[in-house]
């Protein structure tokens, strides 16, 4: 199979597996079977029963895809384990720990409910290449039929009940034993996600006092005004139940956002320089450095160069921040939108695990979380998104025109990047610099180019 991904247009998979409308495109019953049955024809290896691992978040369409999935797995040859509603970094880890060949977690992350999506991770646990979804983009343009098992060869399902116990016992135990949580006021929205029930399990099993926010999901409210992408709730209920920290997760819980005591919301970011420093400090740091995206804060980067840290970026996603970690051999490398990854622990991001790490960081040093987490004062930054219908507006002159003028503007003041977004239908528009009023002005000018480019 030709491996040159430049010959190769990628048709079905985004930056972070597939993802779009359910019902649409390719997640409708017969797309999701035909990618499942595309899938596990790529990882059938050997002779032996192969295995794949399937959980889901709580949208009423994981209903619909679950079993279209399961369905073409097992017309593959592939016996399925399926996990229930559970967290992507808990599926991540159980597809390792259970020895399975593949592992598919059905979600949107941070999308609204009607959309819906998969992600894929290889037996390693870690999210599949480029070449690798390329592949089985490829696998799926052939006969369906010569992908289907034999009758004596089709795969089995069956229903795992302890995936949740697991990956809470899996969560706790990367803290130190000695280490409780009596007496801190946690605020935790689960966003009416995958963390549901295993999150406030963790909290109140290490000794937390838990309030919880955003744990009756009913298959339509899933980050629905709650969750990492809507801090407002969180921000409240930190200031009226007088709380020491709070903890919003994202749909599949892969990312976090903190607010400290004083209800200010805390980002990704800010995340990242608080934990370096904390492994820095015990030794614990590898690589040298941080491995964040093109979206971080000049402020961080400047924040680690004082403390002697590289801050490597890479294009925006989780699994290529992954891919520069396991490269430079760094153990610590996230986002701004609070996909934290530490790797001696996940594969991929850990929303929990991370809040975990804060909570630790603030146990250790007796500080508030305002403290602990007011690492350095961010530059500027504005980023604006505007939806487009087709084509790609980013190609017309007026649109370079508009990009080279704020970057002449900014100077070495500050910066722009403008990019499709690889979800949904927007293009993502974020300059930051020293002057405010000036990075307001060169996001507005781009996105009235591209309004009208659209």
């Amino acid at each position: 199979m030709a491996r040159d991904e430049k010959l190769r247009e990628r048709k079905v998979f985004g930056t972070d597996g597939v993802r779009g409308m359910s019902n649409k495109g390719h997640l409708t019953p017969e797309g999701v079977m035909r990618l499942g049955t595309a899938a596990g024809r790529y990882f059938l290896r050997g002779e032996h029963r192969h295995r794949v691992v399937i959980g889901k978040d709580t949208r009423l369409s994981g209903y619909m895809i679950e079993p279209a999935l399961t369905a073409g797995l097992i017309g593959a040859g592939m016996d399925v384990l399926l996990l229930g509603p559970i967290p992507t970094p808990a599926m991540a880890m159980l597809t390792r720990s259970m020895r399975a060949d593949l592992g598919v977690m059905i979600s949107a992350s941070h999308n609204p409910y009607h959309d819906n999506g998969l992600k894929f991770f290889g037996p390693d646990g870690y999210k599949l290449s480029d070449e690798t979804e390329l592949d089985i983009e490829a696998l799926m343009e052939e006969d369906a039929e010569k992908a289907l098992a034999p009758a004596g060869k089709l795969g089995r399902a069956k229903r795992i009940d302890d995936a949740g116990p697991r990956y809470t016992e899996f969560a706790k135990a990367t803290l130190p034993r000695s280490l409780n949580l009596d007496g801190v006021r946690v605020v935790l929205d689960c966003a009416n996600g995958a963390a549901y029930k295993v999150a406030p399990v963790v909290l109140w099993e290490l000794g937390a006092d838990v309030k919880t926010i955003g744990v009756e999901p009913n298959g339509t409210n899933i980050n629905d005004g709650v969750g990492s992408t809507h801090p407002e709730k969180l921000h409240a209920a930190v200031r009226e139940y007088r709380a020491d920290i709070g903890i919003a997760l994202d749909g599949d819980a892969d990312r976090v956002i903190i607010a400290d005591e004083k209800g200010r919301i805390v980002d990704g970011d800010q995340i990242l320089a608080t934990i370096a420093c904390s492994l820095k400090k015990h030794g614990n740091l590898t690589g040298g450095g941080v491995v964040s995206t093109i979206m971080s804060n000049m402020g961080l980067e400047k924040f680690l160069t004082r403390q002697k840290l590289d801050l490597v970026r890479t294009k925006v996603g989780d699994r290529y921040v992954v891919e520069a970690m396991r490269e430079r051999g760094i153990n610590l490398g996230g986002e701004p939108s609070g996909h934290v990854i530490l790797s001696d622990y996940a594969t991929t991001g850990d929303g929990l695990i991370t809040a975990l790490n804060i909570l630790r960081v603030m146990h250790d040093s007796g500080r508030p979380v305002s403290e602990v987490t007011s690492n350095y004062e961010p530059y500027p930054l504005l980023l604006k998104n505007v939806r487009y219908t087709e084509g790609n507006p980013l190609a017309a002159d007026s649109v370079k025109k508009a990009i080279e003028a704020a970057d002449e503007k900014l100077g070495d003041k500050g910066r722009t990047v403008i990019r499709k977004s690889g979800t949904e239908p927007l293009i993502r528009v974020m300059a930051e610099g020293e002057d405010k009023a000036l990075v307001q002005n060169v996001v507005d000018d781009i996105c009235e180019a591209v309004e009208k480019a659209s």
